[in-house]
């Protein structure tokens, strides 16, 4: 007997039209749920993503906080592009033009929220911990406990009472939350990265450890003012303590004392303190301010000249005397002038 197809049996155009109309609308569905910003009423957010998060709770996560529509959406986007599993943690911050296909690629590229601080060349550990406190990368509490903690200073391998010199001299961008150890960790690695081979073999030949150039680094850093002095300060030094005399380095009178912007007067030169040249013989224990590879390089190649004295011509440059006849009337003369010129300015204001 010949069986007759269900009138309820859909025909094949019919079929193909349904389906057809399904991926439409799956389509702008998808497209409303990926591409549509967010109301105007929608306010900057700034959410954590931790570390071993799976994308699924990702993007849950995200939905609860409602900067994405559809989380079962976004892992299937994360699936489909080989996405799944490759998201950086860390805080992300999304703002209120956004869309959610946005919050999925700020994701996806990783653009974390990042805290940028500039640390100077001849910055101590005060200046570094307050210019890190105030960029909200970590609060000095936490530096200083860092910066004294002999087992944290060893397994960075420095030869020195304190972070001192050892943090470099540049501009870091830190992702917001990064931990403080690997901040520090990272400013330290950055300095040594700078010693080439060759630099390495000058300090070797030079029979200075890598604590002893930082620190003749640093106290250059703090008298320069002049790059072209730089290396000419640095042979004053070496020539000292060639002759077994005191260095006699202002800067290091009042290191740890008060901020090297107040200046130095004679008590400071007779105060007794472990970095005070003027009254110890050699090298202080450690350096007294963060140097910058100009300097480094000038404690490395000191010039050859047979200098052992200097003093400020008042103008950011030196007088550089070999004798000390010489040098006391170089000093006479400058305080002299320094004298004149604040006569005249005085005058001029009256």
């Amino acid at each position: 007997m010949k069986r007759t197809e269900s009138r309820n049996t859909p025909s094949p155009a019919a079929a193909a039209l349904a389906a057809v109309l399904l991926m439409v609308t799956a389509f702008t569905y998808a497209l409303a749920q990926l591409f549509l910003p967010f109301p105007s009423e929608f306010r900057d957010r700034e959410v954590e993503i931790r570390r071993g998060t799976s994308t699924r709770h990702v993007f849950r996560t995200l939905e609860e906080k409602g900067l994405v529509r559809d989380a079962n959406l976004m892992v299937l986007l994360a699936k489909v592009t080989g996405a799944e599993g490759r998201i950086k943690a860390g805080y992300y911050s999304f703002s209120s033009s956004t869309s959610p296909f946005d919050v999925y690629m700020t994701v996806l590229r990783g653009r974390v929220v990042e805290n940028t601080v500039t640390i100077i060349e001849g910055d101590t550990v005060w200046n570094v911990a307050q210019r890190l406190e105030e960029a909200g990368i970590m609060d000095r509490k936490t530096f200083f406990r860092l910066n004294s903690d002999r087992a944290f200073l060893d397994s960075l391998a420095i030869d020195a009472p304190s972070l001192e010199g050892y943090l470099f001299p540049d501009t870091y961008r830190f992702p917001k939350g990064f931990a403080p150890r690997k901040v520090l960790e990272v400013m330290v690695d950055n300095m040594r990265s700078k010693f080439t081979p060759g630099m390495y073999s000058q300090m070797k030949k030079m029979g200075f450890n890598e604590r002893q150039v930082l620190t003749m680094a640093s106290i250059i850093e703090k008298e320069a003012v002049v790059d072209s002095e730089r290396a000419i300060i640095s042979a004053v030094y070496h020539n000292r303590l060639r002759k077994r005399m005191r260095l006699e380095a202002d800067p290091t009178a009042i290191y740890g004392i008060k901020d090297f912007s107040e200046g130095v007067t004679r008590k400071d030169l007779r105060r007794r303190t472990p970095y005070n040249t003027y009254r110890r013989r050699g090298l202080p224990p450690g350096p007294i301010a963060a140097p910058g590879l100009k300097s480094i390089i000038a404690a490395l190649y000191p010039a050859d000249v047979p200098y052992l004295y200097f003093v400020s011509k008042n103008n950011g440059e030196h007088h550089f005397s070999t004798t000390t006849r010489e040098h006391f009337n170089a000093v006479n003369f400058y305080r002299s002038e320094k004298r004149r010129l604040r006569k005249t300015r005085d005058n001029d204001r009256t």
